[in-house]
């Protein structure tokens, strides 16, 4: 087939392969020798060159010829953009060998053996005195930590189990219930208050990761922080939920 009028030194193609199920777009020279450009599909399809017979076909998918002449230039074959060059690999290998990572054999290195090494992050997070490794950052996070539990427990504190409450989250509209439970949990850390809402309001039945904090109905019970609980005379108000 001739070919006329390709004076780009560039031609962009979609790469396949008998290996895998997927194509990709690449740009290459037309300058390369068909030996030099089957170098550069090892990266992309990952079979050797040597075991590598290439086929071109047009951008309608319509075969044209085969790229077997070693020496030849990659331009002189009928290659323009938009055409699909297909690698039908030789080696062995099977059809998605190449595409299940789990195959792939990891490296691993022990905790004792990181720890010596001086070109790690944690190494250079260390000299650099950053993250963990910043004591007087971690003195001040533990700092305010430490006040901040101390400011949630003195909130609890004026919380008693059976009162009655308003719950007024950041954002959402109030709602009342009953408070079921006051103090630390094991899902998160500081202190919670465990809410039986009036109506079905909340996400849980008082249980959290398989631990029982309390009793009610699904979707009844709710943790909140105290922060935004108020005890006081808040009789049940009807929310309509229950209205056809």
């Amino acid at each position: 087939m001739e070919v006329t009028g390709l004076s780009a030194p560039t031609v962009n193609v979609f790469i396949s392969s008998s290996l895998n199920s997927f194509r990709s777009e690449k740009r290459y020279s037309r300058n390369l020798t068909i030996a030099e450009f089957k170098c550069k599909l090892e990266l992309v399809v990952g079979s050797p060159a040597s075991c590598m017979e290439l086929e071109l076909y047009g951008a309608d998918d319509k075969f044209y010829s085969k790229l077997d002449q070693e020496d030849a230039l990659l331009g002189s074959y009928p290659v323009d953009n938009g055409c699909r060059i297909h690698v039908i690999d030789h080696s062995g290998a099977r059809l998605g060998e190449y595409e299940d990572v789990s195959k792939v054999e990891k490296y691993k290195i022990s905790q004792e053996a990181y720890e010596q090494r001086q070109d790690s992050v944690r190494s250079f997070l260390k000299r650099s005195k950053l993250g963990p490794y910043n004591e007087e950052q971690k003195a001040q996070q533990e700092a305010e930590a430490a006040q901040r539990l101390a400011e949630e427990k003195a909130q609890a504190s004026a919380i008693s189990v059976g009162s009655r409450c308003e719950v007024r989250p950041l954002g959402q509209s109030p709602r009342r219930g009953t408070v079921m439970y006051v103090g630390l949990t094991d899902f998160k850390p500081g202190y919670w208050i465990g809410v039986r809402y009036d109506e079905p309001l909340g996400k849980n039945d008082g249980s959290v990761n398989g631990k029982r904090y309390f009793e009610c109905q699904d979707k009844y019970g709710a943790f909140v922080k105290p922060s935004v609980v108020t005890v006081g005379d808040f009789p049940e108000e009807d929310y309509g939920l229950d209205e056809m």
